[in-house]
């Protein structure tokens, strides 16, 4: 394979993120970010920063972006529906399709489209990226987990990991993806939701283990445990404490994607991580009161923006 070819949807903190990444590795041949006419139009003369370095990115339409090697789907959950309806023209005879968003529903709904041979299961985890306007700033990049549902080709997932070594993107292949997938949902239901909730950073939350903060983290994050063992996925307290373990390594002054949302005035992903959390939990019978709080609370900021 010479140098892929890689497409990006969606331009907030992860999209810039691996497209900054993609473009020092690759040239900025290499990368594209792909958007509709009227989207491309509105961010004509932008300029971006990158933890404070100008940095310029090239935008196009499907039609002048071309076939890709790689589709990175970098949006937020309500964008999804949007962002697949650029993606056919960006399709050769073997480009690959990975979803970076957050949540435990979007690898089916790409599949529904393109099929399966295309998808390949992909959890982005570990970076404290956070974006406001047209600038980015990380102290921590993470790494992509990717892996196999039943339908994955081999051949699909070792493509993409050629990808990530030639972009230098730090990744994992799972043996059990679905399960990492539920690991970080469980995550993004309790710090995203709590941030949001409280307008607090990760330091907020980790700054008192007694605190009403550090409770609903830990809680919220119980209940999906509750769930995912329902579901048959097999999430424990070890991975909760885990994983509450990883997220006191990033940066204290900063918060995650919703807190960032309320800052920004901008829908959040509540639907997907406390609505997710408690259509599941109806489906067995199991009562999440702490999510039905956090839900309808941060509904309640979305509409006094």
């Amino acid at each position: 394979m010479g140098t892929p070819r890689i497409a990006i949807i969606g331009k907030g903190a992860l999209g810039l993120l691996y497209g900054d990444m993609a473009q020092k590795a690759l040239g900025p041949d290499a990368v594209v970010y792909v958007m509709d006419a009227e989207r491309r139009e509105r961010y004509a003369g932008r300029t971006y920063t990158v933890n404070g370095e100008e940095r310029s990115f090239r935008d196009a339409t499907p039609a002048e972006a071309g076939t890709a090697d790689l589709v990175i789907l970098a949006t937020k959950a309500r964008g999804l529906a949007g962002a697949l309806d650029l993606v056919p023209e960006l399709l050769g005879e073997r480009t690959r399709i990975v979803s970076v968003l957050n949540g435990i529903t979007s690898e089916e709904k790409v599949a529904a489209r393109f099929g399966w041979d295309r998808v390949v299961p992909c959890v982005a985890q570990g970076m404290d990226a956070a974006h406001y306007g047209c600038d980015l700033t990380y102290s921590l990049s993470g790494e992509l987990h990717i892996g196999r549902f039943e339908k994955t080709p081999q051949e699909a997932l070792d493509q993409v990991a050629a990808i990530l070594d030639a972009v230098q993107i730090r990744y994992v292949v799972e043996d059990d993806i679905r399960y990492r997938m539920w690991g970080k949902f469980m995550l993004n239901v309790g710090i995203n939701q709590t941030c949001c909730a409280f307008g607090a950073t990760y330091g907020d939350v980790y700054a008192d283990k007694t605190s009403e903060l550090w409770r609903t983290f830990i809680s919220a994050m119980r209940e999906v445990i509750s769930v995912a063992q329902a579901e048959g996925v097999p999430l424990t307290e070890k991975e909760l404490t885990a994983y509450a373990a990883l997220e006191e390594t990033l940066d204290p002054s900063s918060t995650p994607s919703m807190g960032q949302d309320r800052i920004n005035h901008n829908p959040t992903e509540v639907d997907e991580f406390s609505g997710e959390v408690m259509r599941r939990a109806a489906k067995h019978d199991i009562l999440v009161p702490v999510n039905a709080f956090l839900n309808k609370r941060i509904q309640k900021i979305e509409a006094a923006y």
